[in-house]
């Protein structure tokens, strides 16, 4: 049985130290009741609803699945129960508009809320999960009629939504995308065409479901310059939100799935179904990017959740397991052999799951807080500037959020061992759980190419020399100012971070030279850059938390062990993880000619 406890202490060093969340807050009236006080009872009481309510149906949920009949999918025993509590416990409309019924709190604060629940069950949170892209996506470019009837409901959490894009021919190329509108004259229209892997696409937790379509007009441009973007429910409503008839949208099946099973991955048939235009004719796909950086963020997040919970559980696991001797000598001669916790290759796995778990987090919030900005801009200068901000970090918190999580899972398994390969431990489970999030909204070798080919080389690495700015003018302040007292100490970190820094640009800068010359370096570069790209910026936040955790053990403050433990591990990832951009700089400036000499018919061992 696996084990949870919310990560309470971090998430509010964060909030608190590292990133000053209610400085941040005081800029927006709109946040004034998140207060310390208030934003710790939200945490204590989602903490408990994850802990008792969630975790207990994680392991349970995937051994039964979802059971699919003639259309109709009910999710596992205790879903449908653990929803309403989540609905009733306002955690649906916690950081919405209050307009629409929401509480008005920050999007960061219900990042930390998300965070917890989808530690305790992946699974069971992406139900709600999937309804916060589609409201933001309703928010931005729906009608005031659209946000009164759709926003209300799926603010409140008795109505679900969805993304709908994939089709059996197309995934990542939308360009392909058949499905078609046909209009009906009275503004609405019929959508027709099948999609596939919808996330949530039907379920037993609520008596609508919102889907948010991507399909084509008659006469519309051919690729991705001309799909526009529908709504359309499963059931029909009229303008009050009444429930009437069903419309044409059926499950045609659920897939049967490596890992996430407790979620119903939907193959849904439009025929002829009702739905409603958002956002212009024929600019779909500008509209869905509002949804797809929320999806992205959310997907990332799931790569901190997975480490969380492997970690948590392979430090129980390894504290407890007897097994040989210290290698220096008996450290509890009173038993028949040693924790496997004394051996130094389990500690690495142990210290590596840490270090992705906190330093993954830390990302994580840092962008939080780019979300609220996004949200609060007054003007259009600076929610573009906001924007550019999140546009930049998201593909690097997708790919190597989730790549991290999913080799923590796999150390989770290895700490395990043989145990770790047997289901009612929890850990095999937490590795299949963990690989879907390489894959879902744009693999990792997609968000690399839209990292080196689209925000470094097409926009000429304007987002990078901002975020570098960024970092370097941290490593100045704490590092050269005399008024920082923990210069010297901090120095084992700045100095690596900042030549780090700037290796990365000049690195980018020789790629965009050598993609001159030859294209495929950028489809060749590019997995390996954004991994690049990810351990540096891990590295950024790690100097941050030892700032921080120098700055309170300066004082008296309580469980100075935590602060201490903050300070070692960012040693550890500097020393033992940071490197890996060695290897992974020479691997991303070789000449792809070694992936392409070969002739594809002498791939085959045929």
């Amino acid at each position: 049985m696996l084990s949870y406890k919310a990560p309470i202490a971090d998430i509010k060093f964060l909030i608190e130290d590292v990133f000053d969340y209610y400085g941040h807050y005081k800029q927006y009236p709109e946040f004034e009741e998140a207060t310390p006080d208030l934003t710790d009872a939200i945490l204590q009481e989602c903490a408990k609803f994850c802990e008792n309510e969630l975790l207990p149906l994680y392991q349970s949920g995937d051994k039964e699945g979802c059971t699919f009949d003639k259309g109709t999918v009910t999710t596992p025993k205790g879903f449908k129960e653990a929803y309403n509590q989540y609905v009733e416990g306002g955690w649906q409309s916690l950081s919405h508009p209050i307009e629409h019924g929401g509480q008005g709190l920050p999007p960061s604060l219900g990042m930390a809320k998300s965070e917890m629940m989808g530690t305790a069950n992946w699974s069971w949170a992406m139900y709600p999960g999937l309804s916060h892209g589609a409201m933001n996506t309703v928010q931005t470019h729906g009608n005031d009629e659209q946000k009164e009837l759709y926003l209300t409901r799926l603010t409140e959490g008795t109505w679900t939504g969805t993304m709908c894009l994939t089709e059996p021919q197309c995934g990542t190329d939308l360009g392909q995308v058949k499905t078609k509108a046909e209009p009906n004259g009275d503004g609405t229209y019929n959508i027709t065409g099948t999609k596939i892997f919808i996330s949530a696409g039907e379920h037993d937790l609520t008596d609508n479901i919102i889907h948010i379509v991507l399909a084509r007009l008659p006469g519309a441009p051919n690729g991705t310059r001309g799909i526009s973007l529908f709504i359309v429910p499963k059931i029909k409503t009229d303008a009050q939100g009444n429930l009437g008839e069903a419309n044409h949208v059926t499950c045609g099946s659920i897939e049967d799935k490596m890992g996430i099973k407790a979620s119903a991955t939907a193959v849904l048939n439009f025929d002829n179904a009702v739905g409603e235009l958002i956002g212009p004719e024929n600019k779909g796909l500008e509209c869905m990017f509002t949804f797809m950086n929320t999806a992205r963020v959310g997907t990332a997040l799931q790569g901190v959740c997975t480490a969380e919970l492997a970690y948590q559980n392979s430090l129980i696991y390894a504290k407890e397991r007897l097994s040989m001797r210290a290698l220096t000598g008996k450290k509890n001669p009173e038993l028949v052999a040693d924790p496997i916790i004394v051996h130094p290759d389990v500690r690495k796995m142990l210290m590596t799951q840490k270090a992705i778990s906190e330093g993954g987090r830390a990302m994580i919030y840092y962008t939080a807080k780019i979300v609220d900005d996004i949200e609060m801009a007054k003007t259009e200068a600076e929610q573009q500037a906001a924007d550019d901000r999140l546009g930049f970090i998201t593909p690097i918190l997708k790919a190597f959020l989730t790549e991290l999580g999913s080799e923590s899972a796999n150390h989770g398994l290895q700490i395990f061992g043989g145990h770790g390969f047997i289901k009612e431990w929890g850990m095999e489970q937490i590795v299949r759980d963990a690989r879907i999030a390489t894959l879902y909204e744009g693999t990792t070798g997609i968000q690399a190419l839209d990292l080196l080919g689209r925000k470094i080389l097409l926009s000429r690495g304007k987002s990078l020399k901002a975020f570098a700015k960024e970092v370097l003018s941290f490593c100045k302040d704490k590092s050269m100012i005399s008024s920082n007292p923990h210069r010297r100490q901090m120095n084992k970190f700045i100095w690596p971070l900042s030549k780090n820094v700037a290796n990365w640009q000049q690195y980018s800068l020789r790629l965009a030279l050598k993609a001159k010359k030859n294209r495929d370096i950028v489809g060749s570069a590019s997995v390996d850059y954004l991994m690049y790209s990810g351990y540096i910026v891990m590295a950024y936040f790690w100097a941050q938390m030892a700032q921080s955790a120098y700055e309170k053990l300066a004082t008296d403050v309580e469980n100075r062990d935590f602060y201490r433990a903050k300070i070692k591990t960012a040693e550890f990832y500097f020393e033992r993880m940071l490197p890996r951009t060695k290897s992974l700089s020479k691997m991303m400036m070789a000449d792809p000619k070694t992936l392409m000499q070969l002739d594809p018919e002498l791939l085959s061992f045929l």
